[in-house]
């Protein structure tokens, strides 16, 4: 009797066996990566959608900031200004006093109104004797004037203001031509 041993690298191939799905390794990690991918897709989209609600509500309270420092922007001013108003009401119920007393009463007054300017920036522009200068300056006319050298502020009009160092209104201001 002869034993016939059959080769295994030439054995028959069963056709139902190479229809069916080859349940391996790869199959098996490739569902794995695809489901941890789709996990990490809905977590990124998550995150997304939370970054968009964050970046909304912080402009929107960045916007309400921005109105209430805009609404309230002078509120110290103003409550710096009321002593003014105080000392101006209280003239005014006197304006039966003497002149002196009046006009005693307004330089005070002048006096508070140009302290409670001066710190919150504002300065007065009294250019008088000094070169004329565009940038600050508003010539009204020109005249001769022996006193001054050419170009240089004979008169003022009108002080100017400068806020902060900032031209908030220019001098209104007479030159000199020669």
């Amino acid at each position: 009797m002869t034993t016939t041993q059959q080769n295994p690298e030439h054995a028959p191939i069963d056709a139902d066996a190479a229809d069916a799905p080859v349940a391996d390794e790869s199959t098996n990690v490739d569902a794995a990566e695809l489901d941890a991918a789709k996990a990490e897709l809905g977590q990124l989209r998550a995150d997304s959608l939370r970054e968009r609600a964050d970046l909304e509500n912080q402009r929107k309270r960045l916007e309400r900031e921005r109105d209430m420092a805009r609404k309230f922007a002078n509120e110290r001013l103003l409550g710096d200004l009321l002593p003014v108003i105080d000392s101006l009401e209280a003239g005014l119920a006197l304006a039966s006093a003497d002149a002196s007393a009046l006009r005693e009463g307004m330089e005070l007054t002048l006096r508070q109104l140009l302290k409670v300017t001066g710190d919150n920036g504002l300065v007065a522009v009294d250019p008088t004797g000094q070169p004329f200068n565009p940038d600050q300056h508003q010539a009204m006319s020109m005249v001769d004037n022996a006193e001054h050298a050419p170009g240089h502020v004979v008169q003022v009009f009108q002080k100017g203001w400068l806020l902060n160092d900032r031209l908030l209104r220019p001098a209104l201001v007479v030159v000199s031509k020669h």
